[in-house]
């Protein structure tokens, strides 16, 4: 007589396999059961509120504000480019080796970028100078810088 070919570890792991595929139609048969088919068009659609919050609730009429498509900005908007008007200030920090430093505007205590490109007159910390504000890559540079002579 021949021996089984068939081992225990063989027959666990069949019971394993069909044991799996039982349990996989189960959750099959429990997701078509589960399944909201003929759900109506109403009670799938969601509604923006005031606060621009999605809600299943219909929208208030008296709260609707009307707005114009003008009105609406896409995007950012483009930097207002700065008046030219000769400004007054204090050189705050210069550091000749790199060629830049900083002036601190009289008015506003804004402190405003400068290269050395843009200097008239040779500077140094805490002279008072003239300048003009343009528009830079990274903001406000002063442009036309001169010592500020009373």
């Amino acid at each position: 007589m021949a021996k089984s070919k068939e081992t225990y570890n063989k027959k666990e792991k069949e019971k394993k396999r069909l044991k799996k595929k039982r349990d996989k139609e189960v959750k099959k048969e429990q997701r078509k059961a589960d399944k909201e088919e003929g759900k109506s068009f109403e009670d799938m659609i969601m509604y923006v509120d005031e606060n621009g919050n999605l809600t299943p609730d219909p929208p208030d009429p008296s709260k609707r504000r009307k707005v114009r498509a003008e009105d609406i900005v896409i995007g950012v908007p483009k930097q207002e480019d700065f008046v030219e008007t000769v400004k007054k200030g204090t050189i705050t920090y210069f550091n000749e080796e790199k060629g830049y430093g900083f002036i601190r505007e009289k008015g506003t205590q804004d402190s405003i970028f400068v290269h050395v490109n843009n200097l008239v007159d040779q500077v140094n910390v805490n002279d008072r100078v003239t300048y003009e504000v343009e528009n830079g890559p990274k903001g406000p540079v002063a442009v036309d810088v001169r010592l500020f002579k009373m």
